[in-house]
């Protein structure tokens, strides 16, 4: 893959690396105008999360996407191939559950409760197909129905980063996660929630742990 031409950076619609990691052509973080695009490349919310990976565009052509850490693309990025050129990222259709309601925020309560990625729309929720949270929200009383269309979920805590789900199926009484909150990840806590029939959902956050410091589990 080593002869395959490299994308190192990332520009984002306003012209900016999508991190401060990824320098631009002059380095450093400044604005650089998009080029028109060469090629495109489609991908789904799930391809649309890498660091290194080998991608095909729509002419046929092999790229090395080799970025110095994760990042999530989205519709209307442009990947920079080391020789100037410009491949427009474009979110792919995928089968999604278009959820509506009387009560949109309820709704999305229960959603954002399972730490699912949700795309917030004017009068209706996206979220990839799912079976359980289908009939999780059929209960509430949703109107669902299946959809083929780009998933652009909204970002995680500040509106950055992913939303990544867990579950709290029957059973699961409590689950203890962390979670990074901010474009540093400095700001880490760790709390329980009590999913249990008839149960309450209780958070107990604790200090923020230092940098460096051992993480200590719970008993």
């Amino acid at each position: 893959m080593t002869d395959l031409p490299r994308a190192h950076v990332v520009l984002r619609r306003d012209g900016l690396p999508a991190s401060p990691g990824q320098a631009g052509p002059q380095g450093g973080r400044q604005t650089t105008p998009h080029a028109a695009p060469t090629d495109h490349i489609e991908m789904d919310y799930e391809a649309r999360f890498l660091r290194r990976r080998r991608v095909t565009t729509a002419a046929g052509e092999d790229v090395l996407v080799d970025l110095p850490e994760t990042t999530d693309l989205r519709d209307g990025d442009a990947l920079v191939l080391d020789d100037g050129r410009h491949i427009a990222v474009v979110a792919a259709c995928e089968p999604l559950l278009e959820v509506r309601g009387p009560s949109l925020a309820r709704l999305a309560w229960h959603i954002g409760n399972r730490h699912t990625p949700c795309e917030v729309r004017a009068d209706c929720l996206r979220l990839q197909a799912d079976h359980v949270l289908a009939q999780m929200l059929s209960g509430l009383g949703a109107d669902l129905r299946e959809v083929s269309a780009p998933f652009t979920p909204e970002g995680g805590a500040y509106g950055t980063g992913r939303t990544l789900p867990h579950s709290h199926g029957p059973g699961e009484a409590a689950e203890h996660h962390r979670h990074s909150h901010g474009a540093s990840g400095a700001a880490e806590h760790h709390h329980t929630h009590s999913h249990a029939a008839g149960g309450d959902t209780q958070v107990a956050p604790t200090s923020p742990r230092r940098p460096g410091a051992p993480i200590k589990e719970d008993p």
